[in-house]
């Protein structure tokens, strides 16, 4: 056994050069299609969506949207869609399949916090000019409870519109009471002012298909078992929760991904809830990448069990909170079953194992 690496000793640093290169579909969906995409019959609304997205998919593909002839003095509208739903519902499926159709060379794909971040390292103009370059541009959780990035990524998709990029967004459910039932479409178009006229809203219903039979709470493995099963494995981090939660505030979220580089499978000894707000949603981003990831998670301590605290749970960020529980829960069992059985873990690759939540054979 060799001491495992720490999670905190990450300090990513990301050339801001190399940044544009990081933007395509992340490795949970890298083998999303429109075809692996399984519809809900009980929601027509899914299956229509991604008819919709299949055809936007072949008029960006086409160029037609994009080609002015010198006998042509107008060029029809970009492409332009948001999809609006609820979490779980196969946004992200469907917006990783479309920038698959369309190609992930002429495709720039991140998130909200991400285009920020791009923003921030090179300066609107370089930002809109490289952005210029791609067919299409898409926009994961789309953020609408901070004012100054809304109206900076607004402006930023009407450069690019003008430019004749397609756009293609998904929002994150507001804060709202008891987090459910409101979408978010009208609050995403008076937020983009100028270019709402020109956003088709595909709404998409259906329950989160990963609460459908997901993990249910369970408490943590010793944190001696923990230490040990990353000991076993070569690409392991273990640290203490405390020390991740702490380190979490000194790297910005659009990070999380880079911090993770490298790293096979992610061991956390003496876990306890979260009672902090802040911290809880940096842990939020912080297991959206792990899923992203795919990287098996070790939790010692009281593991998923009371992890977000009861008034969170009631309060405006449940859904997100409900999500985490989900895709930790999953990771966590991928985890268990590997710190059950030591000595194993050099023999296999944690790291490109495929790791699906309950149900995931739906959106």
């Amino acid at each position: 056994m060799h001491q495992p690496g720490r999670l905190v000793d990450h300090r990513p640093q990301v050339p801001a050069d190399q940044l544009l290169a990081g933007f395509v579909p992340p490795r949970h969906f890298a083998g999303a299609t429109f075809d692996s995409y399984v519809p809900d019959p009980a929601h027509p609304s899914q299956a229509a969506a991604r008819e919709r997205l299949a055809e936007a998919a072949a008029q960006v593909g086409a160029g037609r949207d994009r080609r002015r002839s010198w006998w042509r003095r107008a060029v029809a509208a970009p492409v332009a869609v948001y999809l609006d739903g609820g979490f779980g519902v196969g946004k992200t499926h469907l917006l990783a399949a479309l920038a698959h159709a369309v190609g992930t060379e002429r495709t720039a794909y991140g998130t909200f916090v991400e285009y920020t971040h791009l923003v921030g390292a090179l300066g609107f103009a370089t930002t809109v000019e490289q952005l210029s370059r791609r067919r299409l541009v898409c926009i994961d959780e789309f953020e609408l409870d901070d004012p100054g990035d809304t109206v900076l990524m607004s402006r930023l998709l009407r450069e690019l519109a003008d430019a004749g990029v397609a756009l293609v967004a998904t929002s994150n459910t507001l804060p709202e009471s008891l987090g459910e039932g409101r979408f978010a479409a009208e609050d995403f178009l008076r937020e983009i002012q100028a270019l709402a006229a020109r956003f088709e809203v595909l709404r998409i219903d259906g329950p989160d298909y990963r609460h459908r039979g997901a993990p249910g709470p369970e408490e943590g493995l010793p944190d001696e078992t923990v230490r040990a099963a990353c000991a076993d494995r070569a690409t392991a981090t273990c640290d203490s929760f405390a020390d991740v939660l702490e380190h979490l505030q000194h790297v910005h979220p659009s990070r999380y991904g880079a911090l993770l580089e490298g790293v096979g499978a992610v061991g956390l000894t003496e876990v306890r809830p979260v009672t902090d707000q802040a911290e809880a949603l940096r842990l939020v981003v912080l297991v959206d990448r792990l899923y992203d990831l795919d990287v098996p998670v070790l939790l010692g301590g009281c593991g998923t069990r009371g992890l977000f605290s009861e008034s969170m749970l009631a309060g405006g960020y449940r859904k997100k909170y409900l999500r985490s529980l989900s895709r930790l829960g999953a990771l966590a069992d991928v985890g268990r079953s590997h710190a059950a059985e030591p000595g194993q873990a050099h023999a296999r690759d944690l790291e490109d194992r495929g790791v699906a939540e309950a149900g995931e054979t739906t959106p």
